[in-house]
């Protein structure tokens, strides 16, 4: 139901291609590595069709690897140029990852929700208390978001218990089987459960977290040394490609239906809290989203101790000026 993008090979051939100026030259070739399904990640697709990635002179691919660690070991090989990934993410490089985050590319998370049974016991948000609710991994950002919510609610941290089941369909198994009593879903699989009356979305953690970066991208400190040009043309093709997101909602419902193997009814319920709402316009950092990011690194387990915020990431790229 929900199926993962077609994920390009680890190995990329160089490829001739001809520029619109006519002139004879080779685009260079990138590969991004990107974990989970949001709209976001759609800006590689969506901009190979406005064709922002060749206005810059760039051939750009994406292979999925599901989680941050997969990223940062792809990012550790050379296997991938750059990593579409979580704000937490943002640690890593205090542990000594390859890659440094370079630029912010969404806000709070108001694509990740909590969705429950049609029919069951949980109405309200303090229906959750002692409740077991399914999440992607341990100690990742979706275990993070139960737990913070918890927190501020006053429960406790361990009010709501989560158990790390993996992809959507494993969840939404569970929960029906009643082994869980809720699950986290991004946006595109909560509208579509909804619409066929197998969850009901009970919130969105944008609401309880409303200052945070929910992806960044992060680029192989190799490549930040050697050719700071290019980082500055990828992001300044993915900058204009996310504007032309926000001025051309079909071609992203379209596009992002196809990728998740969702209806473009359910995508276009989507659409404004990802793209509208959530996709930075220029990369900025937020010292508010970051501070709060910062402060989770400890009870994710990424970090020993809370790091100073300017270790976390460099922003000498950001805002993109075009």
């Amino acid at each position: 139901m929900f199926g993962q993008r077609i994920a390009a090979g680890l190995a990329i051939t160089a490829v001739v291609l001809t520029l619109s100026a006519g002139h004879a030259a080779a685009l260079d070739q990138i590969l991004v590595g990107e974990g989970g399904v949001t709209f976001c990640w759609t800006t590689i697709e969506v901009g190979q069709e406005a064709k922002t990635w060749e206005a810059e002179g760039l051939n750009v691919s994406a292979i999925q690897l599901s989680t941050d660690a997969r990223i940062q070991q792809a990012l550790a090989s050379d296997s991938i140029s750059f990593g579409l990934t979580s704000g937490p993410s943002m640690g890593y490089r205090v542990k000594g990852s390859a890659a440094t985050t370079i630029a912010a590319l969404a806000g709070a998370p108001l694509n990740m929700f909590i969705s429950v049974p049609p029919d069951g016991s949980i109405k309200t948000v303090d229906d959750l208390k002692g409740k077991t609710v399914g999440v992607t991994s341990a100690a990742g950002l979706t275990d993070w978001l139960v737990r913070e919510l918890a927190h501020q609610k006053g429960w406790g941290t361990d009010s709501i218990h989560t158990v790390a089941l993996g992809a959507s369909r494993a969840r939404l198994a569970a929960m029906k089987n009643g082994d869980i009593d809720a699950l986290i879903t991004a946006s595109g699989p909560a509208f579509e459960l909804q619409d066929q009356h197998q969850a009901k979305i009970l919130l969105t953690f944008g609401d309880y977290v409303p200052n945070f970066h929910t992806h960044v991208l992060a680029a192989r400190d190799e490549l930040i040394a050697q050719n700071p040009q290019l980082i500055e043309r990828f992001l300044r093709a993915w900058f204009k490609t996310v504007r032309y997101m926000k001025t051309h909602k079909d071609v992203v419902v379209r596009v992002a239906a196809k990728s998740f193997d969702i209806t473009e009814a359910t995508a276009a319920q989507a659409y404004e809290p990802e793209v509208l709402t959530m996709m930075s316009d220029d990369g900025a950092f937020s010292p508010a989203a970051v501070e709060v990011i910062r402060s989770s690194l400890v009870p994710l387990g990424i970090l020993d101790t809370t790091p100073d915020a300017k270790a976390l990431y460099i922003d000498h790229f950001v805002p993109v000026k075009f």
